[in-house]
């Protein structure tokens, strides 16, 4: 079986997808990653073959372009949910993909594909799959407040393209994966096939010191509380560093615990200096960094919100747009964390330094972090989800 994965043009958007990939080829089969050269670092860094269609789009440098000179996401645009705008996704998406479309179906015919796996706001996959006779896999990221609703605008949105091709409508993906538990997923949006979560958060080295932590691990009798902050590049590029400046004067505040800050050598000297007990580090695969800590502090990207989840972690939230906010409010909700949704809490170190005393002090929220990492472990593997799509097929 050949499957072609397609995916919007961001890196982030794929590493989600890559543990269905490594499945595929896992059990035999051939995979190809097609999107713009924006997907072609993170296709690589997840050892998968990639074909570039189209210029760089820059998503990151798109959204900042939009921003008030020094401002962050949140400060512009605020809550989706109480600014009255939530936002027309799938116009966007229509515009974007009046522009590639052709290029991928060139792609897609010379492959000849049996399967397509997309995001859930790729609607060229299912433009595709409809073209071709090919069935189409959409696979969510995590909490899913998007593409439901956008898949339904989706269909006016995309008529002149469904037009010009003959289509008469807006195929649906005939399986809709699902790597969110059950129970911190919203609840009222269509369900999905269940997928484990699996770490992909791209290759590197295990630095020396983590390594020596780990060969002295067995000898120590006790350490300190430890919390792990992991906001993201693209936050950082998106007028971020000041408020990683203050989680990080928030950490210094927190007697007998340490911090774990991945801040890219680019943004060292706009953040200054930092407190004590702040380790600074190029960034690493989350998946390393994740032994033996209490509390992960992070923006709610789905990655960094499942990986988290899977290891029972407590984690502070601090969303900026778009599907983050959902991933904090349903932590939040399931007292598997906290979240600080507005600008204002974001911006005061005194505020993060409650929240995240609460996390380390409280037994309550681990326990529930707990509990969503034992439903995690009963869905269904990769492997697993790929038998069933043999099946299908």
């Amino acid at each position: 079986m050949r499957a072609l994965f397609v995916v919007t043009p961001d890196g982030g958007h794929l590493t989600p997808l890559a543990p269905l990939a490594w499945a595929l080829r896992g059990a035999g089969h051939e995979v190809l990653v097609l999107g713009q050269p924006d997907v072609q670092a993170a296709a690589a860094g997840a050892g998968l073959s990639a074909a570039g269609v189209g210029d760089w789009y820059g998503m990151t440098e798109l959204i900042r372009g939009s921003l008030p000179y020094g401002g962050r996401p949140i400060e512009f645009w605020g809550h989706p949910s109480r600014n009255g705008d939530p936002g027309n996704f799938a116009a966007f998406w229509a515009a974007h993909n009046e522009t590639v479309l052709a290029g991928y179906l060139e792609i897609a015919r010379a492959f000849g594909p049996d399967l397509i796996v997309a995001d859930g706001l790729e609607y060229c996959s299912l433009i595709m799959g409809g073209l071709l006779d090919v069935p189409v896999v959409h696979h969510r990221w995590g909490v899913d407040p998007l593409s439901g609703t956008t898949r339904v605008q989706a269909r006016e949105a995309h008529r002149k393209l469904l037009d010009a091709h003959g289509l008469a409508e807006l195929p649906d993906p005939v399986v809709l994966l699902d790597p969110c538990p059950p129970s911190l997923q919203l609840p009222d949006i269509e369900p999905g096939t269940p997928i484990r979560h699996v770490d992909s958060h791209g290759n590197g080295a295990l630095p020396d010191w983590l390594h020596q932590e780990w060969v002295d691990a067995g000898r120590a009798t006790g350490r300190r509380r430890r919390v792990v902050v992991s906001v993201g590049r693209n936050v950082l590029a998106l007028n971020g560093v000041g408020m990683v400046a203050g989680i990080l004067r928030a950490c210094g505040e927190l007697p007998g615990v340490d911090a774990i800050a991945t801040v890219h050598k680019a943004y060292r000297e706009e953040l200054g200096p930092v407190p004590d007990n702040v380790r600074l580090i190029e960034p690493t695969p989350l998946n390393l960094l994740l032994t033996e800590h209490d509390v992960v502090v992070h923006h709610g990207g789905a990655g960094t919100t499942m990986s988290a989840t899977w290891r029972g972690l407590p984690q502070l939230v601090l969303p900026q747009l778009a599907d983050q906010f959902a991933h904090g409010q349903r932590l939040t909700e399931l007292g598997a964390g906290l979240t600080l949704d507005e600008a204002e809490d974001q911006n005061n170190p005194a505020t993060i330094t409650a929240a995240l005393a609460d996390l380390l002090a409280k037994p309550g929220f681990k326990t529930a972090a707990d509990e969503l990492r034992h439903e995690m472990a009963w869905m269904p593997t990769p492997a697993q989800v790929v038998r069933d799509l043999e099946k299908l097929l």
